[in-house]
């Protein structure tokens, strides 16, 4: 049983670093499929349109914080798996897992309780309340989408939990699974039997149920760990072991909330300052403009996230054997991997902003639609080659078992950064200021991770890495 993942320290790391981030990055982009396939179908539905599009981006941060607790706990225990199990510590590894089936469920039950207590200011929060129509859609297709948390929650939580037993390729079958339900029935409900956004969203639960029993159906089947009933319960002192190594993943989904509410206010209150956009008529334009870019850069951070995130296993078993000449060479590995799916994301923003704006139905939209979407990709998105470096960067960090450097960066990136910016250059430059803060924002930060990467590099010549007991 211990030596069941004995290959993690054999294998050649390019071999791994294919067999675990390639499933990862087509679950990760399966997942970020779910809100985008809405938004896709949403958008070209001539009865919901861009309002339909403005409602889908003020509830998307909703399940960006169910997500957040998901990978805090999923991402966590696979990191805190992944070492013990290079420790031969497959005991700790089995109370972890089972620790987390139980706090993903309570976490999920929880989420959506709170979610429809306070529904109302939530989504005026988060920009809802730009005109009349945006919230009514965003209302109903919250409604249904929360009714789904506790399933989002588990299913997430356990895809890189399945993922350090050694079974990347069931990880990426379950989300997929749950996609393609999501794909088939979307159409369905919101043409054939013009259900709206509720259609939408019932669609999206289903398969988000879909990969949830998938997920139970695995764990009572693991591989490389022994998962008894007595396994299954919450375990504090085993959670106060895993749960600081999944911290960076929690605060980088939670801080991307705040500056997702920070953006989405004011571009409500510098778009109702705009000559164009103060009309009623076009007042949801840069709501669903920004929920359209960032639904791109959500695919892109997906690649780069499932290529960084398929190294934990093999890092966290490395770590724990004690070899950082091969965590060394991964890392460089990584970071040419990372840097070439920015340069070809950028590619594709600079050259082909109206084919991407085409796909979430600018054709029935009009021409200042069309203009402010094409600004927004170019310049919002210019500096995504270095984003795509500093969040590889924070989940390496994580996989080496830093959770302190890894967090620091992270909130650094999204709290003070992110979301300063974001309030502080729409004084100067109103609307446009919204896209400044993006590219200033990863500048900054691209400079700090420099500093740190090459600390790392330093600490990873020693004979050992300190990590977590």
């Amino acid at each position: 049983m211990e030596e069941q993942n004995k290959f993690l320290e054999t294998e050649k790391t390019g071999v791994l670093m294919r067999k675990y981030a390639v499933p990862c990055v087509i679950s990760l982009l399966v997942a970020a499929l779910y809100n985008i396939v809405d938004q896709i179908f949403i958008a070209n539905a001539d009865y919901l349109g861009s309002y339909g599009n403005a409602a889908n981006t003020v509830v998307y941060p909703l399940t960006v914080v169910a997500l957040a607790f998901a990978v805090l706990i999923g991402d966590g225990c696979c990191s805190f798996v992944s070492i013990r199990l290079g420790m031969k510590d497959s005991e700790s590894a089995s109370k972890s897992v089972g620790s987390a089936v139980v706090m993903s469920v309570g976490v999920g039950v929880i989420l959506t309780v709170l979610y429809f207590i306070f529904s109302d200011p939530i989504i005026t929060a988060f920009g809802g309340g730009v005109n009349e129509e945006t919230y009514k859609l965003s209302k109903e297709y919250f409604t249904y989408i929360t009714m789904g948390i506790p399933f989002y929650v588990f299913g997430q939580a356990m895809n890189p939990v399945i993922r350090s037993d050694g079974s990347p390729k069931f990880a990426m079958l379950s989300t997929l699974a749950g996609a393609v339900v999501n794909i088939i029935l979307d159409p369905v409900f919101i043409f054939v039997f013009n259900w709206g956004m509720t259609g939408a969203a019932v669609a999206t639960v289903l398969g988000q149920v879909i990969t949830a029993v998938l997920a139970v159906w695995y764990l009572t089947r693991m591989k490389a760990i022994k998962l008894s009933k007595k396994d299954i319960r919450f375990n504090f002192g085993t959670a106060r072991k895993y749960l600081p190594l999944g911290i960076c993943s929690l605060l980088a989904q939670i801080s991307l909330v705040a500056a997702m509410a920070a953006i989405q206010n004011m571009v409500k209150k510098y778009g109702a300052l705009d000559p164009v956009f103060s009309l009623n008529e076009y007042s949801q334009i840069p709501m669903a403009v920004l929920g359209i870019v960032m639904k791109f850069f959500q695919i892109v951070i997906s690649i780069v996230i499932g290529i960084a995130a398929g190294c934990i296993p093999i890092v966290g078993y490395n770590v724990g054997a004690g070899r950082n000449d091969r965590v060394r060479e991964m890392l460089t590995k990584l970071l040419i991997a990372e840097t070439a799916v920015g340069a070809v994301s950028l590619f594709i923003v600079e050259v082909f902003p109206k084919a991407l704006i085409g796909i979430f139905g600018a054709a029935n939209e009009s021409v200042y639609y069309t203009d402010f979407a094409v600004k927004s990709f170019r310049v919002y998105l210019c500096c995504i080659v270095l984003a795509c470096i500093n969040k590889a960067a924070f989940i390496f960090l994580q996989a080496l078992g830093k959770p302190v450097e890894s967090t620091a960066l992270s909130m650094i990136r999204e709290l003070v950064f992110g979301v300063g910016f974001s309030i502080l250059l729409p004084v100067w430059f109103s609307l446009d200021g919204v896209l400044y803060s993006m590219p200033v924002s990863d500048m900054l930060t691209f400079i700090i991770t420099v500093i740190v990467l090459i600390k790392t590099y330093k600490d990873l010549k020693k004979d050992s890495i300190k990590v977590s007991n």
